[in-house]
């Protein structure tokens, strides 16, 4: 529901949206993206990936820069407008969930705590493991 909402208020497809979101937490860790690194974070062609920055590039969603270390590649920048934007698109849904989960009682919290625990080791475990864990719980 975010991602749409976000989607609309920037009018990018969700691609594109988490193309810009991967830049933004690149720039946000001190590391440059480049279309080969993009491509490769969305597992998607060289082709697509082109299109894609085509499209972010003429909705000035990013920038471009020549590589100074080697003149042929690329660097990959969010712009201010896209970090504006994105914040904005985010920041009253972000506000809400944390209003949810600051409401929560401490029993409360314990409970969601024991859940997300409990999915997260069957996510994470072997499938023979899984399988007999889901029979378990079925029984």
């Amino acid at each position: 529901m975010m991602r749409r909402r976000a989607q609309a208020d920037m009018c990018i497809n969700e691609t594109d949206l988490v193309a810009l979101r991967h830049l933004i937490a690149c720039e946000r860790e001190n590391q440059v993206a480049s279309p080969k690194y993009l491509s490769e974070f969305l597992n998607i062609s060289s082709a697509a990936t082109a299109k894609l920055l085509s499209r972010l590039t003429a909705s000035g969603h990013i920038r471009r820069e020549v590589d100074p270390d080697d003149g042929r590649a690329q660097r990959l920048f969010a712009t201010e407008t896209s970090h504006i934007q994105m914040r904005r698109a985010l920041s009253g849904t972000h506000e809400q969930l944390m209003k949810v989960a600051l409401d929560l009682t401490a029993d409360q919290q314990a409970a969601v705590v024991h859940f997300l625990d409990a999915m997260s080791a069957i996510a994470v475990m072997p499938r023979a493991e899984a399988t007999t864990v889901e029979q378990s719980v079925e029984s």
